[in-house]
């Protein structure tokens, strides 16, 4: 029998908005290739870029599976320029490394709720 499912820690609202923002926080990072946000969210987004990053990655190799994979990451952005740029751009640059595509820089507090805040970008 399986486990029963546990809802995760979610940033307010339901499981499609936390959805919807991370994959905003993912267009806006490979825009700016950096970007400033809450130790958490920034902790959270980590994973899906990294896995956006490894999914561009594979597709830059001309197999059947490479309009899928462009697809599949089209289809979480959800913004066509943020996708060209990340299959372009972004991945190309990667295609030695294995893994561990971004850094998250720890910045203090912020001024108004004492939010832990951090920068995550592209190493």
């Amino acid at each position: 029998m399986p486990a029963t499912p546990r809802r995760a820690p979610r940033f307010g609202g339901s499981a499609a908005h936390q959805r919807l923002l991370m994959a905003n926080l993912a267009a806006s990072l490979f825009a700016a290739e950096g970007i400033v946000t809450t130790e958490a969210k920034a902790k959270a987004l980590r994973p899906i870029a990294e896995k956006l990053i490894t999914k561009a990655k594979k597709a830059q190799s001309e197999s059947p599976m490479r309009i899928h994979r462009i697809r599949q990451i089209q289809g979480y952005l959800g913004d066509k320029e943020m996708t060209t740029k990340l299959v372009n751009e972004v991945a190309p640059r990667y295609l030695q490394r294995n893994g561990g595509y971004t850094r998250i820089l720890k910045l203090g507090t912020r001024q108004g709720d004492a939010a832990p805040m951090a920068r995550i970008e592209l190493v």
